[in-house]
């Protein structure tokens, strides 16, 4: 088991801006309802732009058993995103977890 399938601190860390072509309304994959306009070519999952930022697609609690629930459907740059990764090392310090090199295997 992946540590992205119950860690989920990534997405309660970062602001996500992609193009609006990878909306559905554009021919894309992301689900209308679930990004805001940022600019004109521009767009951004819903609850990632708040103070304590947290994807609305995230499902369950940061850190125990946390899933994407349009994993299949998500945007390039959380297709990006590297488990393991500096980034994915400081979303974990922001919820209080070890870096996953630290962390204890997942089973």
């Amino acid at each position: 088991m992946s540590a992205c399938t119950t860690c989920g601190a990534c997405c309660a860390s970062f602001r996500v801006d992609f193009s609006v072509f990878e909306t559905q309304s554009e021919g894309g994959t992301v689900p209308d309802g679930l990004w805001v306009p940022v600019t004109e070519g521009t767009v951004r999952l819903r609850g990632t732009d708040h103070g304590r930022p947290r994807c609305a697609a995230l499902s369950g609690k940061v850190g125990e058993k946390a899933t994407c629930g349009i994993y299949e459907w998500r945007p390039n740059p959380c297709r990006e995103f590297e488990e393991g990764s500096d980034a994915c090392a400081s979303a974990r310090r922001r919820h209080g977890l070890a870096p996953l090199a630290d962390a204890p295997p997942f089973f």
